[in-house]
C-alpha cells in the first residue's frame, strides 16, 4: 500500500528542518516529494541529500500553489494518494502510520489531523482563529471539522482531480475541504501530537486568517444563495458551479469578493428573514437544517464577525504592551462553539 502514497511537502525557507522531516518521514512512507517554493536558502539541496525528489518553484508563490503541483506530479507519476506535511517540523512524521490506517478502511475520505486533543499547546490567539474558520467550514462543509488548519492531511488523488481549485496560499487548504465536503465527501480526523517549535511558521494570524475568512464568507454566501431557492439541496458544489466560474474571472472575481465580504452582513439578515418565514414550509438552508444548529445563531455569529476583529486587535495591542489579558476568549466560547 505505501507504494501507491507519496509525501508530499511544500517548503520555503526551511533548510534548517526539512532533512528531519524527510528521514522521518522516509521511515514509514519510501517517496517523498518536496516543492521548494523559491527558497532563498538551500532548501533543494538537503531534501534532496534526504532522500526527497525536487519540484523547484523559481518564485515563491504560496503553500496553495506548491500544493497543486505537487498534486500534479504525484497524479502523473501514477500514486494514488498523498499524504502533506509541513516542512518546518511542526508535524510528527511517526504519525504517517495512523493516516494510513484511516485511508485504508476510508479511501474516498480525506483525513485530517486533529491538535485539538492537545489544544492547551496551541497559541492563544492562533487557537481563537482557528475557532472561527472551524465553526464557518464546518458550515460551509456540511460536517463538523475539528481542525481545518492543520497542513498534516491524506488527500485521495481521485478526490483532488474531481475538484476546481482556485484560490492560493493557505486559502488552497481550506478550499479543498469546503468544496469537497460540500460535494458530499466525508472528512475524517486523526489526532496528532500538537508542535510549536523555535523555526517558526509562515502563517500570518491577522492577514492569512482574514484571507481565509473572507474565502470562505464568499463561498457560504452563493452556498446559502442556491439552498434558499432549492429545496433539500444541502450539498451545493460541483466543479464548474457559480463559485468556481466567479472564480476565474481575474480581477472581477476579486471585486466580488471584496463586495461578499461587505455585504454579508445584510445578505445574512436577508437569509435570515428568508429562514423564518418560509424553513417551517420548505426544506431551505438545507444544509442548516441538517446540522440542527439553528440559523439564527449562526447569523448573530456573522454579525459578530467585525466586532471580533476589533477586538482581537485591541486584545493584541494590549498583550504587547505588556498587559496579560484574553478579551477574545469569551467571545469564542459564546459565538462560536463546536459544530457537533
Amino acid at each position: 500500500m505505501e507504494s501507491e502514497i507519496c509525501v508530499v511537502i511544500p517548503a520555503y525557507n526551511a533548510s534548517l528542518t526539512i532533512h528531519k522531516v524527510i528521514t522521518g518521514a522516509l521511515k514509514h512512507c519510501p517517496n517523498v516529494i518536496v516543492a521548494d517554493d523559491g527558497s532563498d536558502d538551500n532548501t533543494s539541496a538537503v531534501a534532496e541529500r534526504a532522500g526527497a525528489r525536487i519540484i523547484k518553484i523559481n518564485q515563491n508563490r504560496g503553500k496553495g500553489n506548491a500544493l497543486k503541483l505537487l498534486f500534479h506530479s504525484a497524479s502523473k507519476q501514477g500514486y494514488r494518494a498523498v499524504i502533506s506535511i509541513d516542512a518546518d517540523g511542526q508535524h510528527a512524521p511517526d504519525s504517517i502510520p495512523s493516516f494510513i490506517d484511516a485511508y485504508l478502511k476510508h479511501p474516498d475520505s480525506i483525513i485530517v489531523g486533529s491538535r485539538m486533543n492537545e489544544r492547551n499547546k496551541i497559541p492563544r490567539a492562533r487557537l481563537n482563529s482557528m475557532k472561527i474558520a472551524n465553526f464557518f467550514s464546518s458550515l460551509a462543509s456540511n460536517q463538523p471539522l475539528e481542525d481545518t488548519q492543520c497542513g498534516f492531511r491524506l488527500y485521495p488523488l481521485s478526490v483532488i482531480n474531481k475538484l476546481r481549485l482556485t484560490t492560493e496560499k493557505y486559502v488552497t487548504e481550506a478550499e479543498i475541504l469546503i468544496k469537497f465536503g460540500d460535494s458530499g465527501g466525508q472528512i475524517r480526523f486523526v489526532n496528532i501530537d500538537t508542535i510549536y517549535n523555535d523555526s517558526g511558521s509562515h502563517f500570518r494570524t491577522i492577514e492569512d486568517f482574514s484571507a481565509i475568512t473572507s474565502y470562505v464568507i464568499f463561498y457560504i454566501t452563493f452556498k446559502w444563495l442556491i439552498e434558499g431557492v432549492t429545496p433539500n439541496k444541502a450539498n451545493t458544489y460541483y466543479p464548474g458551479n457559480i463559485v468556481d466560474r466567479l472564480s476565474n474571472k481575474g480581477h472581477l472575481s476579486l471585486v466580488i469578493k471584496i463586495i461578499a465580504v461587505f455585504t454579508c452582513l445584510p445578505i445574512v439578515a436577508l437569509f435570515l428573514l428568508e429562514y423564518i418565514l418560509l424553513s417551517p414550509f420548505l426544506n431551505i438552508f438545507a444544509s442548516v437544517q441538517r446540522a440542527g444548529y439553528g440559523y439564527t445563531k449562526i447569523a448573530v455569529a456573522t454579525f459578530m464577525l467585525p466586532i471580533t476583529l476589533i477586538i482581537t486587535l485591541i486584545n493584541n495591542l494590549l498583550n504587547a504592551l505588556g498587559f496579560r489579558v484574553r478579551l477574545v476568549d469569551k467571545i469564542i466560547e459564546i459565538f462560536y462553539p463546536e459544530i457537533r
